[in-house]
């Protein structure tokens, strides 16, 4: 009995020593390895949906259809919710092919078989502007002329279920996906999907680049766009004060942790400054911070058009978030690297080392600039003529061209290798 009134004391002070949060994290370390939640099963997938580049052999049409009739075009897609920076995205491209007359259809996978209606309820909130039809994947893809897979797992899904359908498949790939995990079987399944013969568009140079070095396919490519429609300066003189911050603590490649640092020492130089936090619940912060939670994009506008600066924190592709607080105003302070700066080319980036004290001496900067005023309206106006269209038009062609086959001479920018 005194053994294990000894070992709970011992215990207790250690707990006591490192605090809630981090006892909290070593009671589901422990939980996660005794009961080998690693070896579970694929994350968002079925093994009876993994598709093989190296046995693949899928079904093609013999005929093009003609180009004055409207297409039919799916768009496969993971449950979305509402806000998604990436169903965003996917939702604009829809809608430039709508603009053409063009039918689409939003088939969602689901392994969890969560309920349609609620699903197709978040798309009809979320993204009104949408008219496309909303159902499952299991409804088939035979009424399809195209269908575009929108993420690893989608097109692991496209190619195992639709191999003897005769359609055209398109790969929309706004990241380096096998980069969300380690090097290991994760990693390889979601590079493999590259292989698939898809027609693959890349948004951006970052994907295309990793899609040639890497894989050793010639993408199309499709710039990123800017939502200048929704984020822009307000009318009258905002007095800007603090720093915002875009929390996703279950997404490493936000940076989460590495933030949580550089905000802590950036409130030792700055405590003056307030600390905005939104997106999704983060764990307890060791400095003050207003938690917003997620946002309707009119409120995160607001929030923008009221901070100086804010982290855009990305180590793969870069976040749309970025150029979102340059067209309201706020100083983007982005961790520098190779992959960030290949689609972002602005001046009024602050391009900080990844580490806590370079991304705090950005920050710093930004709230410790003489005009905050005039910086806010220049970088505003140096993303103004910014939109989605052009790459709206330019994913439409190449749709249209997979489809009803090349024209003679393309529009400029959307070559295929």
């Amino acid at each position: 009995m005194n053994r294990l009134i000894n070992d709970f004391a011992r215990r207790a002070r250690q707990a006591r020593r490192m605090g809630p949060r981090e006892a909290s994290r070593r009671v589901v370390r422990r939980l996660y390895e005794r009961l080998d939640a690693g070896s579970v099963g694929f994350p968002h997938t079925t093994p009876n949906d993994i598709a093989d580049s190296g046995t693949l052999d899928l079904a093609s049409p013999d005929r093009r259809p003609h180009r004055d009739r409207p297409l039919r075009i799916g768009w496969l897609t993971m449950p979305p919710g509402i806000g998604s920076g990436g169903h965003t995205t996917m939702f604009r491209m829809v809608s430039g092919l709508e603009s053409r007359g063009h039918e689409c259809v939003i088939c969602l996978y689901d392994p969890a078989e969560g309920d349609l209606d609620t699903q197709r309820e978040a798309v009809r909130r979320g993204w009104p502007h949408v008219r496309a039809e909303v159902r499952r994947v299991g409804d088939g893809f035979d009424d399809l002329d195209a269908c575009v897979a929108t993420s690893w797992e989608t097109a692991h899904v496209l190619a195992a279920r639709s191999r003897t359908v005769a359609i055209r498949r398109l790969y929309f790939v706004q990241d380096f996906e096998p980069y969300f995990y380690a090097r290991g079987g994760m990693y390889a399944l979601a590079e493999d999907t590259y292989r698939f013969g898809f027609r693959t568009i890349a948004l951006g140079e970052m994907v295309a680049r990793n899609l040639r070095d890497e894989v050793g396919i010639e993408p199309d490519v499709v710039p990123f766009g800017c939502a200048t429609d929704d984020y822009y300066l307000l009318p009258g003189a905002q007095d800007r004060r603090g720093v915002v911050f875009y929390a996703k603590p279950s997404v490493p490649r936000r940076g989460y942790d590495l933030a949580r640092l550089a905000l802590t020492e950036f409130h030792r130089r700055h405590p003056e400054q307030p600390i905005h936090i939104y997106g999704d619940p983060v764990p307890e912060l060791p400095v003050p911070a207003v938690r917003h939670g997620k946002l309707a994009v009119p409120e995160l506008n607001a929030l923008y058009n009221r901070s100086i600066a804010g982290l855009a924190m990305s180590f793969t592709n870069i976040s749309l978030v970025a150029e979102e607080m340059l067209a309201a105003g706020t100083i983007p302070v982005v961790n520098d690297s190779s992959d960030s700066r290949a689609d972002l080319d602005n001046p009024h980036v602050l391009w900080a080392d990844p580490r806590p004290s370079g991304l705090a001496d950005a920050l710093s900067t930004a709230v410790e600039r003489a005009d905050v005023a005039g910086s806010a309206a220049a970088a505003a106006r140096s993303v103004a003529a910014r939109s989605w269209v052009p790459t709206q038009s330019l994913v439409a062609d190449i749709v249209e061209d997979e489809v009803y086959g090349a024209r003679a001479r393309r529009r400029e920018g959307s070559a295929h290798g």
